[in-house]
């Protein structure tokens, strides 16, 4: 998409099986239902509900495979649109009024998901229930992407923080660390139903295994191997739910070689097997 004809634009969409590659622009992914996965040349995305992920702009590939239809909600922004923004939050009222329209240099996001706030969530709830009638109205709109837009630059700020915590003298390689544990925190989203190992996840991230898990417990407070063992425990409490998926089903589908190992990581985090769990759902909902 040429940048002089780019515009700020949403996509509204349900599907179980998709597959799209090309360039995008700007632009934050949110899926309920189900789960989207997102590759660019930096790594792996996984997109579940209550998380999103932002894109700058540039080539991706977006894949779904699901057994339900995944609803996709994904709002794009037209190029020079985030520095407009950023301007005039930072700038003054006298400057702004001096040269409304200066040009603002674009603005480079950090690529990956993050948790949505309860106010984020509640005004992509709100757009995506009124969008038909926004459509019609183009100052309603309009205001809708500015509004997100400051909310992504805030987020921006956190991050930031985020970067200034960890162990490190230069604040280029400050954020340099930040972007390769990012990508791990991504890869270990969208691959922990797999067998993964810390070898895979280091190298992923152009990282050494020592120095990837040093990082990583600095920054999420968690070694890789525990946060892959609370995202699978999640997985299976939902699964569990089921009556439709035996416990074998569930084994192979978080990435465990054996039943004998999913119910000795389950029992060693819940105090129960995962039998005795299911009994205990189907008890408590009765």
């Amino acid at each position: 998409m040429a940048k002089e004809h780019s515009t700020n634009f949403v996509l509204h969409a349900k599907s179980n099986q998709f597959h799209w590659e090309g360039t995008g622009q700007l632009s934050i992914k949110t899926f309920s239902n189900g789960k989207a996965l997102y590759k660019t040349n930096k790594g792996f995305f996984a997109v579940e509900e209550n998380r999103y992920l932002l894109l700058n702009e540039g080539e991706y590939t977006i894949s779904i495979d699901q057994k339900e239809e995944v609803e996709s909600f994904c709002i794009f922004f037209r190029d020079g649109f985030a520095g407009e923004v950023l301007r005039t939050m930072s700038s003054s009222s006298n400057a702004l009024l001096t040269d409304p329209f200066k040009d603002s240099d674009s603005i480079g996001f950090f690529e990956k998901t993050y948790n949505a706030t309860t106010s984020l969530s509640a005004r992509l709830t709100a757009f995506k229930k009124n969008l038909a009638v926004l459509k019609e109205d183009p100052l309603g709109y309009e205001e809708q992407f500015h509004m997100f837009m400051q909310s992504l630059l805030y987020t921006q700020l956190d991050t930031l923080k985020e970067i200034e915590s960890l162990n490190a003298v230069r604040s280029s390689t400050r954020e340099e660390l930040y972007r390769r544990i990012s990508i791990a925190n991504d890869y270990i989203r969208s691959f922990f139903d797999t067998a993964i190992s810390l070898d895979d996840i280091a190298r992923i991230s152009c990282m050494s295994a020592n120095h990837l898990l040093r990082t990583y417990i600095q920054l999420f407070g968690k070694t890789p191997y525990q946060h892959i063992s609370e995202l699978r425990l999640e997985k299976a409490k939902r699964l569990l739910k089921n009556p439709g998926l035996s416990i074998t089903d569930i084994t192979f589908e978080l990435g465990f070689s054996n039943p004998v190992s999913f119910s000795k990581m389950f029992r060693q985090h819940e105090g129960l097997s995962p039998n005795q769990y299911r009994k205990k759902v189907i008890l408590d909902k009765n």
